[in-house]
């Protein structure tokens, strides 16, 4: 049985030593060679961590990069990544609430780290690639392991202004991974096209798909997603075979037409998440590339990637909605109402919850959010279990498939990315000028809305915002009001603010 994510690495080392594990633009190793250098780098970093401590990794993806998260993991820490593009605001508050003793990162981004003022020990992932292996030490780490240890935090968006680091288990991403390898039918033989950044949980599946099974990950450059005729190029060159891709990576090509000036055609699985399907670009993938699966993945970070799937079985027409289909096995997913009654009628709406072993840990040092967010399921009145609220709202239709419906509160789907409106509001806030904020996602435009009380351009506001906030965070349009409409209970109206957009 299957306790530690590191059982994936080597039994796959053993069994394909040289196979391509993972290869980015410049450079490649094989599993034997990843494994080795995660031995180097646990064996340099296992003195100078407590178990179960969080290491952040200021570096892009790249083949040294796994090898360093695989290092973090095999020292007995767990790792996040951290989006060096990110505003330094943002990566302070990251690093506070971490409060990690040292974090690794490689040379060519030294620079750009010392604008963090990080206190702690900055380790050089090139040094640690050089420790000798001390494979007695790293092997009494693993005897103390528990599959329920944390593998990795991500950062999403908070509400208050502050992100949430969701913490997931070793357990959890093992009873994820092996359901979705299976199901899916991945192997060995898969070439998969790593879109997603690693502090992105979709890259999870691209991460772990190919260490349990032996395929080989290609590690596409950034930068291809503004070239579409690059990024096809590499996806033919390259031979992949599978893209486990954001919903919003895949509407660049047909967006861009880059079909018309290639088809990758050994491409066979396409799996998607993060947002709603449009139906007109499935179908044009769906007409050069008629032979691939396609599947609609849906789940929040909180539960291990996905917690439900739906695979295209048939042809779609633009407005005809998209289901997210059903439970993944060893994972329950319901909807409650507002009571907490469960919902099973077709077309009625309610909460989409889900308990199994792949929910997440909780937020780190944030008991609070935690306790709100994973609660006690109250349909079970006879034992503690743990439920998850997605804040989704969802419905069954009539063929018995769930569908999602929108969000509950003010938290969104934009770009594949979760935010929370909450924290755009209070980056506002912050700008002096600003006497009041509201942030709306207009769901018809998908755009973000930003409405301010204050006396300053819009131009100006969206510069100071900027370095609060990642890109895709920023509101796409500004709109100055005189005052802020108000509800009879006082609060702002948000509708009445939207009618003077339609």
């Amino acid at each position: 049985m299957t306790n530690h994510i590191l059982d994936y690495l080597e039994q796959t080392a053993a069994k394909y030593p040289d196979r391509i594990a993972f290869a980015d633009e410049h450079t490649a190793c094989t599993y034997q060679e990843l494994k080795k250098n995660s031995e180097r780098i646990g064996t340099g970093l296992c003195r100078l961590i407590s178990r179960n401590t969080p290491v952040p990794v200021f570096m892009e993806k790249s083949v040294q990069t796994i090898q360093v998260l695989m290092g973090i993991v095999r020292a007995g820490g767990f790792y996040v990544m951290l989006d060096i593009h990110q505003p330094s605001l943002r990566l302070q508050s990251i690093l506070d609430i971490l409060q990690a003793d040292c974090l690794i990162t490689s040379r060519m981004y030294e620079k750009e780290l010392e604008q963090l003022g990080y206190k702690g020990k900055v380790l050089l992932a090139e040094e640690l690639l050089q420790t000798e292996p001390e494979i007695r030490i790293l092997e009494g780490i693993r005897r103390q392991a528990k599959d329920t240890d944390p593998l990795y935090g991500i950062f999403t968006s908070g509400s208050t202004g502050t992100p949430k680091g969701v913490v997931v288990s070793h357990r959890s991403v093992i009873d994820f991974i092996d359901q979705f390898t299976y199901i899916f039918h991945i192997t060995q033989e898969d070439v998969i096209g790593n879109q997603a950044p690693w502090d992105f949980d979709v890259s999870v599946k691209d991460i772990y798909s190919a260490l349990k099974t032996g395929a080989r990950v290609e590690i596409v450059p950034k930068r291809m997603f503004s070239f579409p005729a690059q990024l096809l190029d590499f996806l033919c060159e390259r031979q992949v075979t599978t893209l486990i891709w954001a919903v919003s990576a895949l509407c660049i090509i047909t967006t861009l037409r880059g079909f018309s000036y290639k088809v990758p055609d050994k491409i066979r699985k396409v799996l998607f998440s993060g947002e709603t399907m449009p139906i007109k670009h499935l179908n044009l993938w769906k007409t050069y590339l008629p032979d691939a699966v396609y599947v609609n993945l849906y789940g929040p970070t909180e539960i291990t990637c996905n917690c439900t799937y739906y695979v295209v079985d048939r042809a779609y027409e633009p407005g005809e909605a998209l289901p997210i289909g059903k439970a993944f096995p060893n994972e329950t997913v319901f909807l409650l109402d507002e009571e907490n009654r469960e919902v099973r009628e077709p077309g009625q709406k309610g909460e989409i919850c889900v308990t199994g072993t792949a929910l997440a840990l909780g937020y780190y040092r944030n008991e609070e959010q935690t306790s709100r967010a994973f609660v006690q399921n109250p349909l079970n009145t006879a034992w503690p279990e743990r439920m998850y609220r997605t804040g989704d709202l969802g419905y069954y239709g009539e063929d018995g498939n769930l569908y999602f419906a929108s969000r509950r509160d003010f938290q969104i789907k934009h770009m594949g990315h979760r935010i929370e409106l909450g924290e755009i509001e209070a980056a506002m806030e912050q700008v002096e000028e600003i006497e009041r904020a509201c942030c709306i996602f207009d769901e018809e435009k998908k755009k973000i809305l930003a409405f301010y009380q204050g006396n300053i351009e819009k131009r100006e506001l969206k510069q100071k915002m900027g370095i609060r906030l990642p890109a895709f965070m920023l509101p796409n349009g500004f709109y100055p009001v005189e005052r802020m409409p108000l509800t009879k209970n006082g609060k702002i109206d948000r509708k009445e603010l939207m009618k003077g957009r339609k």
